[in-house]
């Protein structure tokens, strides 16, 4: 999914476009994707994140209809390499990469270790500018020490998980809100400003990230 820039390209996420897509039936969606063109600012890339826990194979509480996933190791396998060639493709100046789990989360769920050892080094490797997932009932922003990644959990779309939070150093959490909300993103080739808002419209957080230096301010 690519835009191109009028002058502001303004974005909103909530929960409930945080969506099961799977890249390994890429050649199935050759007909919806445009050639990328060269002012176009900004691709999304929606990832299959559920198959990679482990705990929906383990857990006998889980009990998920996996049609079509099984051999898992194969699906997961296809999956990389189709968002490493996606992401490698891609000409677009800023990079959204957006799953239903969160990698990084100070939320009920917490890490994602699996993502956070497959996918993550692949994001890194294409520059990824920001990971959006929902899955926690919460709204967050982590800016990791440890990657220019930007993490952040837009879930505040419905039911909101009240007192729910883990311990995170408050350098690298930005924001932790457990009540209902959303955020937007406005673009333009060079910078990128994000804000958070609460079920009224009030903003509770908003930073910018610039393209030249690549890091939230």
């Amino acid at each position: 999914m690519a835009f191109t820039e009028p002058t502001m390209l303004p974005l909103i996420f909530a929960a409930f476009i945080i969506c099961f897509c799977s890249f390994s039936s890429l050649a199935e969606l050759q007909s919806f994707q445009q050639p990328l063109k060269s002012d176009e600012i900004v691709e999304i890339f929606f990832v299959d994140t559920s198959p990679f826990v482990n705990d929906y194979f383990t857990n006998p509480e889980h009990n998920y209809d996996w049609k079509g996933i099984s051999p898992r190791e194969t699906y997961l396998a296809n999956l990389l390499k189709d968002v490493d060639a996606a992401l490698s493709s891609s000409t677009a100046k800023w990079k959204l990469v957006v799953g239903h789990h969160a990698i990084l989360s100070a939320g009920h769920h917490g890490i994602t270790v699996e993502l956070l050892q497959q996918l993550v080094p692949i994001l890194q490797e294409h520059n990824v500018d920001a990971y959006i997932n929902g899955h926690d009932h919460c709204i967050q922003h982590i800016s990791s020490s440890h990657s220019n990644i930007q993490f952040i959990t837009s879930g505040g779309g419905s039911k909101a998980w009240r007192g729910d939070i883990r311990k995170w150093d408050p350098e690298e959490l930005k924001l932790y809100y457990d009540g209902q909300g959303f955020m937007s993103v406005q673009m333009t080739d060079s910078m990128a400003a994000f804000a958070f808002y609460d079920a009224f419209g009030s903003v509770l957080h908003q930073w910018s990230i610039s393209k030249e230096s690549h890091s939230a301010a």
